[in-house]
């Protein structure tokens, strides 16, 4: 098997020993990056944060995290941001009582590189965090330096899987999202050879239940009111259309090298279990735990040990009922379109990813129908030239020129779309 995530091979520091971990967190201001800080915080014996890095459009947030934690380096994406960062400092500085030169500023990378050249730090793990394709050049700076990855970030594999594979050592990867990290625990129950299928759970978000037919009207503040998740707006809306888990059915094929046709989506409303792996003689493995990131957040800096008190357990004094439901492909075709966007290869997943990003800005501003994301998407799919599948190679230009590409297609379709309309 050619598993990236390899459950059966444990992290190890250098000496063999289990110090503390320095971490470098990519996309410290976002949903998980504030929860992978509250992780650190309480086990301040266990891991160190060295280096934060964000966008740039909340520097005063991203300064409070640098001082608090007392890190080494911080990364913007924003040049501009940096002048407003450095002013951030002090202006955090200052509100904490410390006297002048009583405190280290941290050294400041800004630019578009930025958290690409944060990710090759020296540090135990990097958690890339980071929302969106934008995280794949980081990914692959992480692997390049011989870091653990606890990868939040799907999107970098999901485009750029082959090139990940072709740096990434067996184990190297260990998954942030619940649903990996609850097959990532699974897969321990058995060898490879043994596992029939893997079964990955779905909310079924906001809008479970309802016909194609419904979901004409949905606005983007139903798409956003998400009933069991508290996660970015960009993920909660592709919750809402299950893109995020047609994402996660890419990720998971590339995680654990299990072929499309072998991987199912159920629909779980409580959000207790996380995913499932069938095996052979017929028994299920089931990961079940309260919808909290900081279960599998805890889980990926501290591999292969757990994190005691990482999150409640689940009450088991208490009655409760846990349902599945078969996915409702006709009212959400997102997953079907992944797969086949996943099984083509190549630069068609950076395309099904990068035109959805384009779709849902494009929801949100008003400027198309909820169900128009994914007609889109589908559009955008159906007219690309694929590069680099059926075995021909593959590169960071043929992806990022793959994505230009359908970040404009799709909006010169979205544009038609508005004017037929009028």
């Amino acid at each position: 098997m050619d598993s990236l995530a390899d459950p059966y091979v444990p992290f190890s520091d250098p000496d063999g020993s289990a110090a503390r971990r320095d971490i470098v967190l990519l996309g410290s201001t976002g949903s998980v990056g504030t929860q992978t800080i509250d992780v650190v915080k309480a086990n301040p014996d266990l891991f160190r944060v060295v280096g934060l890095s964000a966008g740039g459009g909340r520097v005063d947030v991203l300064a409070a995290q640098a001082l608090e934690l007392g890190v080494e380096v911080v990364a913007v994406a924003r040049a501009t941001a940096a002048q407003d960062l450095q002013l951030a400092f002090y202006a955090e500085a200052k509100r904490r009582g410390y006297a002048t030169g009583s405190y280290q500023v941290p050294r400041i990378i800004a630019g578009p590189d930025a958290a690409t050249e944060l990710a090759g730090h020296p540090c135990d793990v990097v958690v890339n965090a980071i929302t969106g394709s934008i995280g794949l050049a980081p990914t692959l700076a992480a692997l390049k330096a011989g870091s653990t990855l606890a990868l939040a970030n799907k999107e970098s594999l999901i485009v750029g899987g082959p090139l990940v594979k072709e740096v990434a050592r067996p184990g190297q990867i260990v998954p942030v999202d619940s649903e990996h990290s609850a097959l990532f625990q699974c897969l321990r129950g058995g060898r490879y050879d043994q596992v029939r299928k893997l079964v990955v759970t779905a909310s079924g978000g906001p809008f479970r239940g309802r016909s194609r037919a419904d979901l004409g009207d949905v606005t983007p503040a139903q798409a956003m009111a998400h009933p069991t998740w508290d996660m970015g707006p960009v993920i909660t809306i592709n919750s809402a259309t299950l893109v995020n888990k047609g994402l996660e059915v890419i990720e998971a094929h590339l995680l654990y090298d299990i072929p499309f046709e072998r991987i199912e989506v159920v629909v779980h409303p409580q959000s207790i279990v996380h995913s499932m792996v069938e095996f052979v003689d017929g028994s299920t493995l089931a990961q079940a735990g309260p919808p909290n990131m900081r279960l599998p957040i805890a889980l990926a800096l501290g591999w292969p040990d757990r994190v005691p008190e990482a999150a409640a357990p689940i009450d088991w004094t208490k009655a409760q009922s846990w349902e599945f439901f078969p996915l409702d492909n006709d009212a959400f075709p997102s997953v079907a379109l992944a797969c086949a966007a996943g099984s083509t290869g190549g630069t068609a997943p950076a395309v099904f990813n990068a035109a959805n990003e384009e779709c849902v800005d494009s929801f949100v501003a008003g400027g198309l129908p909820f169900l128009g994301i994914v007609d889109t998407v589908a559009r955008v799919l159906g007219e690309h030239d694929v590069r680099g599948s059926a075995g021909q190679s593959l590169t960071l230009e043929d992806v990022l020129d793959a994505e230009r590409w359908a970040r404009h297609r799709a909006r010169e379709l979205v544009a038609d779309t508005l004017g037929a309309a009028r």
